[in-house]
């Protein structure tokens, strides 16, 4: 009888390689990796047209452009992730906005501002409620507290801007720690908080399963119940922080404010590779959707091009770069 090799996997040919791929390779493919080379090339690209952006000024105003965003766009991320939509972000933001402003006129700014953040999260709680409890489609839901928000926003506001806030209320925009604005401290404190969350705990795996297929999360016996409502609950707290520092820096409140702010943190989770489906998704890439739109439209300012023709600019942009990952995606799936 013949001696049997005594070398693992003897029947795989010797110019085939066995070796693991190297870690490296996995980081690559990401398409965190690949938003991070779009923000990069854009970046390079607007250095180039305009010698204003890389300058450290214009650098610390993008990364105060993308707080209110960025913040808001976290809570879009959770929604997303379990494949619903909430469209009344920006409605939450304004009426939280008019909430916070007439609370300053009457409690201090320790108590002023969780009472507003606890009306945002009031309200997506009863839009989770909804949702998840009676079973009402996400888009139908929201569309109609979108409705609503607005209308409480001009009643309670009596139709105009709120002002005369405490001038202490700057203080969380402008107070800086190593020389980093206390709001962009804040908006990176967040991303890693929501990041260990939705990657290290059973709630974050729970959101993701839920937005794969609840039905089987469901069967695996997790929480869908709870975690398909706490999502809509961080999106209308989070909308009422986002306006704290809004209105920390504008020193107003306006029932109109956040208008189509919806739609901005819908793109940018969407360019950060997030699935309207559910179940796809992360909050870095969030954050990378949330700066690539807001250099787009810094680098365009700085070059000057018409506001009439921004929108068409980012819109396409949006598409292209959409249309890239889906081909990218296709491609790798066929092989």
């Amino acid at each position: 009888m013949a001696d049997t090799p005594n070398t693992p996997n003897s029947d795989i040919p010797d110019h085939v390689s066995t070796a693991p791929a190297h870690p490296l390779h996995a980081v690559f493919r990401t398409l965190e990796f690949r938003m991070l080379c779009l923000a990069l090339l854009l970046a390079g690209i607007l250095s180039i047209l305009s010698p204003h952006f890389l300058t450290e000024r214009n650098i610390f105003n993008i990364l105060d452009q993308s707080v209110v965003i960025g913040i808001v766009a976290v809570g879009m991320t959770f929604v997303i992730l379990t494949g619903g939509i909430d469209l009344s972000v920006g409605a939450v933001f304004g009426l939280t906005g008019i909430i916070l402003a007439q609370a300053l006129q009457i409690m201090p700014i320790p108590l002023a501002i969780p009472l507003a953040v606890l009306a945002g999260a009031g309200i997506g709680l009863f839009s989770g409620v909804l949702i998840a409890v009676f079973g009402l489609a996400p888009f139908v839901v929201t569309l109609g507290v979108m409705a609503i928000g607005r209308s409480l926003s001009f009643i309670a506001s009596g139709q105009r801007s709120i002002s005369g806030l405490p001038l202490d209320l700057d203080a969380i925009v402008y107070s800086t720690f190593l020389g980093i604005p206390a709001n962009v401290l804040f908006l990176i404190g967040l991303y890693l908080c929501a990041w260990g969350y939705l990657s290290y705990t059973k709630g974050g795996r729970t959101i993701y399963a839920i937005g794969s297929n609840a039905e089987a999360a469901r069967a695996a016996g997790l929480s869908t119940m709870f975690y398909s409502i706490l999502p809509y609950v961080v999106s209308g707290a989070l909308a009422a922080v986002a306006v704290t520092f809004s209105l920390a820096q504008i020193m107003s409140a306006d029932p109109m404010a956040g208008n189509q702010l919806e739609l901005d943190a819908i793109a940018a989770v969407v360019i950060g590779g997030a699935s309207l489906y559910g179940g796809r998704g992360s909050v870095i890439g969030t954050l990378l959707g949330v700066l690539i739109m807001v250099m787009i439209r810094n680098g365009l300012n700085l070059i000057e091009v018409s506001p009439y023709w921004q929108g068409t600019a980012i819109g396409s942009i949006i598409i292209i770069a959409l249309l890239a990952e889906r081909l990218i995606n296709w491609r790798s799936t066929r092989n």
